[in-house]
């Protein structure tokens, strides 16, 4: 199986102590592509470094992720721009609004969000959108800046089938992660009725570890375990599973 994870954060410190081993088990289990997203210009260089360290496995985004728009965002706003014209990059992301933790800058997030649309248009690429307790204003920005070249990954997807629904309306897969395996996750319960031709596999790693893993570091390689649960939403093999996510992959990214 070629099995592929559209949302990795492989240059984490929690990967510090054993980042190759971590990535060689993932490898080992069928996992040969790693779409890597941004958080803000202090990781640029790790991740550059990733993609050194694994040219044939590692393919990197770039963007200002939400929770991190403070007071310099415009300054961040630069440096994703900048970076956009000096190397290359499969999508832009993850960018989108989070007001989980905080809203103090949810203006200068949504503002961030749609430069980034903006930019993805520019440079014809994907978004990868992060989305917490922001549907609604997520879909108003979407619904602002949709058209044709407006495409990407609903990234870490915990809504309802509606909201499923949707955001596939905007040209959005669904990204599944470690959520789908949770007793209280919910999203197991109408999956089978979205079309799997929207969806693709994530893990998040280091966050939101599937079960039997859950509440410890997640890694890639437990990709495997959304991989098997999907199988069993759809009735599936999981080689049909990771076939048809895979080619999803390749239709979002164009790689």
């Amino acid at each position: 199986m070629l099995i592929t994870d559209t949302h990795t954060h492989l240059y984490s410190e929690a990967f510090d102590e054993d980042r190759d081993a971590m990535v060689k088990r993932a490898l080992d289990r069928g996992v040969q592509r790693f779409f890597v997203p941004a958080i803000d210009s202090t990781y640029t260089r790790a991740m550059l470094d990733l993609q050194q360290d694994f040219p044939d496995h590692v393919f990197l985004m770039m963007g200002l992720h939400p929770t991190h728009v403070k007071e310099n965002y415009e300054a961040e706003l630069a440096h994703v721009t900048d970076m956009l014209e000096r190397h290359q990059f499969y999508a832009i992301g993850e960018i989108g609004i989070d007001l989980y933790w905080d809203k103090t800058f949810f203006e200068q997030q949504r503002e961030a969000f749609v430069a980034q649309i903006r930019l993805a248009k520019k440079h014809k690429l994907p978004i990868v959108i992060h989305c917490r307790e922001a549907f609604d204003e997520i879909a108003e920005v979407l619904e602002q800046e949709k058209d044709d070249s407006l495409h990407g990954i609903f990234h870490c997807f915990t809504g309802t089938l509606e909201q499923a629904q949707r955001a596939i309306s905007y040209n959005m897969m669904l990204g599944i992660g470690g959520v789908v395996t949770f007793k209280n996750g919910k999203i197991d319960q109408f999956l089978n009725q979205v079309d799997l031709k929207h969806i693709v596999l994530e893990t998040d790693a280091p966050y939101l570890a599937p079960v039997p893993f859950r509440g410890k570091r997640n890694e890639s390689a437990y990709v495997i375990n959304v991989l098997d649960k999907l199988s069993d939403v759809y009735g599936l093999p999981q080689d049909e599973i990771a076939r048809i996510t895979t080619e999803n992959s390749k239709k979002v990214f164009g790689i």
